[in-house]
């Protein structure tokens, strides 16, 4: 249905509402090969066969094609001063775009809460962390078609928080390669999946902040300089195993290398490098104490060559199983450390989490394309489509200058928030809207006198 069709309807205070309501009921139809069958995860095993066949790759190919950056970089709170800056210098246009953005909150503050409220629905019947009492348990088909459901009403709620799907391409490269600044890697049986999803905002290329207070950022002989690495700001991850449940959490600081780290039964795995160097070591140091000690025990207690030989193997073998034990305990510590700090949000608060991401990013959609077309009104007078355009490239150019980010920017949804808010712009509050008082400090109870204490008692 139209926007025009809309406007033309009573109420138009909540036209907006309406539209909203209607683009995020409806169902997506197509989802990922990654919810299928159990082979569905075949074309993923394919590509990293692929990748492992590489000689030293460093990114996913064509992965400026395969992900645009959408999420603009800013709070609305600094959006609203930088337009004021730039557009609105004047106390009367100060005054107006504050004015408008009340307006988006009143008009969107709803919507969002009825979106909430029926991803939480969806989700209850599975929901692992549920404190209210225990419902009938459910099948595992029924499961899987439920976290289905939820999955599928979940992803219009992420693409209006600006994040971009990663692809199985991605994902492959993600699996395979192994960053050799990693203190931690870690390995996973694709079997054990079946499905598994991507979803990263704030891509960002620079040095990592440090997420663990274990160990050091010593290397195994020397320190380690800091070097630059692609990360994202925030990384959403959907993920299933067999026999388990559907998994959500948010993520923040994850490097693109690093996105098998947050995934659910895996194993950590000690490098190459550092198996080489432990081995190095228990072979140098075993073979100083057979020169030194085992040729004594020949000489002075004649025990027999085969047997002193054996006696070391087995000694070698349990002191090596010992140092790799102690090794994959500490990384196991530092992987968990590691997690802790980069975590920010699970199963049902992140869908609250998103929610209030959406409405933010929805805000700031509305506020730019109604500052770049009061500036230049002009740009109404065409197509839809050539304002579409024209909208896009112009706030693409403005966020490059102000924030140095290439941000691709959805010019006819931020049209669309637009032209449903127009209308009802003079009618912030409606008339009889209650207006609450702002929350009193809770004053505390007086204490009540004791009763006195009877001796007859």
């Amino acid at each position: 249905m139209t926007v025009e069709r809309w406007l033309r309807l009573p109420g138009k205070g909540l036209a907006m509402l309406r539209l909203a309501r209607g683009a995020w009921g409806s169902r997506v139809r197509v989802w990922p090969t990654l919810l299928g069958p159990p082979r569905a995860l075949s074309s993923l095993a394919a590509k990293m066969g692929e990748y492992r066949k590489m000689w030293n790759p460093t990114e996913p190919r064509n992965w400026a094609q395969q992900y645009r950056e959408r999420f603009i970089p800013f709070s609305r709170e600094q959006l609203i001063r930088l337009l004021i800056q730039e557009f609105h210098s004047s106390p009367e246009e100060k005054a107006s775009l504050e004015d408008f953005s009340a307006h988006v909150d009143f008009c969107t503050l709803f919507h969002y809460h009825q979106v909430l409220s029926r991803l939480q629905t969806l989700y209850d019947p599975i929901n692992p962390d549920r404190e209210t009492l225990d419902q009938p348990s459910l099948t595992d088909p029924q499961r899987l078609a439920n976290e289905q459901e939820v999955l599928r009403a979940l992803e219009p709620l992420l693409m209006q928080a600006n994040f971009s799907a990663l692809s199985e391409d991605a994902l492959a490269y993600a699996l395979v390669v192994h960053h050799p600044q990693d203190e931690v890697q870690v390995t996973i049986n694709l079997d054990q999946y079946i499905y598994m999803q991507f979803w990263a905002l704030g891509q960002r290329v620079g040095q990592m902040p440090r997420m663990s207070s274990v160990g050091s950022k010593r290397g195994f002989f020397t320190r380690s300089p800091p070097v630059e690495r692609r990360y994202f700001k925030r990384v959403v991850l959907a993920a299933r195993t067999r026999g388990g449940h559907l998994v959500l959490k948010c993520f923040k600081d994850t490097p693109l290398e690093g996105l098998e780290q947050l995934l659910p039964e895996l194993k950590v795995r000690t490098p190459t490098l550092q198996r080489a160097l432990l081995n190095l070591t228990l072979f140098v140091s075993g073979m100083a104490l057979f020169v030194n000690v085992g040729m004594v025990v020949l000489t002075d207690l004649k025990v027999g060559t085969s047997l002193l030989l054996l006696l070391f193997a087995a000694l070698m073998g349990l002191r090596a199983t010992k140092m790799f034990g102690q090794r994959r305990s500490m990384q196991a510590l530092e992987l968990a450390h590691m997690l802790y700090y980069r975590s920010t949000s699970n199963n049902s608060e992140l869908l609250s989490a998103l929610t209030l991401r959406a409405q933010e990013e929805h805000a700031k959609e509305a506020l730019l394309a109604h500052s770049f077309l009061a500036r230049h009104p002009e740009a109404m007078s065409g197509p839809p489509q050539e304002t579409s355009r024209w909208l896009q490239s112009e706030v693409e150019s403005w966020l490059l200058a102000q924030s140095g980010c290439e941000v691709a920017f959805n010019g006819a949804r931020a049209l669309a928030h637009l032209q449903v808010l127009t209308p009802s712009i003079g009618i912030y509050p409606p008339p009889g809207f209650p207006k609450l008082d702002p929350l009193a400090s809770v004053l505390p109870e007086p204490p009540q006198a004791t009763p006195p204490r009877s001796d007859n008692l």
